[in-house]
């Protein structure tokens, strides 16, 4: 039994939880995690789901996805995702994500991290991932046109690829100093 802490709109806990496949309450909103690792070539780690795997079965994602569990807070949930989908056991630590995306349900928690990762090593979990392989945005983008992906939104893959090595939402640093404010 998987048990999701419930929060409000502001994201405050709400000492609520419900069980996975429960109707959501109305009002009350869960926090789900997206880990994206890219390489030094910037390519995405990508995923393919097992063909018996409810909800987009046998589809190409992003690295790893999941939902957070009753006492997760969002770092928890992707280090424990990441681990149990991939067999990395990442620090999370003083990480926050790159950009949380408001979805009718809650809130989706995009961590992104550049780390070269030997596929070789990975331990992928039987119940959730059939492959992983590294894919360009290119690449990604065909799937998508394909239907072979998870049909996120391409701007959303796009921002995904910037944001690996940009912080926020501005291209440059203010260098205005104070004398020009005045």
């Amino acid at each position: 039994m998987e048990l999701h802490d419930l929060y409000d709109l502001d994201r405050n806990k709400l000492n609520k939880t419900m069980m996975r496949g429960e109707k959501q309450p109305e009002g009350a909103y869960r926090i789900i995690v997206h880990i994206c690792i890219f390489n030094s070539k910037g390519e995405m780690l990508i995923q393919q789901r097992q063909p018996f795997k409810q909800g987009f079965s046998n589809m190409w994602d992003i690295t790893v996805g999941g939902s957070a569990v009753s006492g997760d807070d969002s770092r928890m949930a992707a280090h424990r995702e990441l681990l149990e989908e991939l067999g990395i056991d990442y620090d999370f630590s003083g990480l926050r994500p790159a950009l949380t995306v408001n979805f009718s349900l809650g809130f989706d928690d995009m961590y992104v991290i550049t780390e070269d990762v030997d596929l070789d090593t990975l331990k992928l979990q039987y119940e959730e991932v059939q492959k992983v392989k590294w894919a360009s945005q290119e690449e990604i983008n065909s799937l998508l046109d394909e239907g072979k992906f998870i049909p996120y939104h391409k701007s959303l893959i796009d921002l995904l690829f910037y944001m690996r090595d940009h912080q926020g939402a501005h291209t440059s640093r203010d260098t205005t100093t104070p004398e020009q404010k005045k």
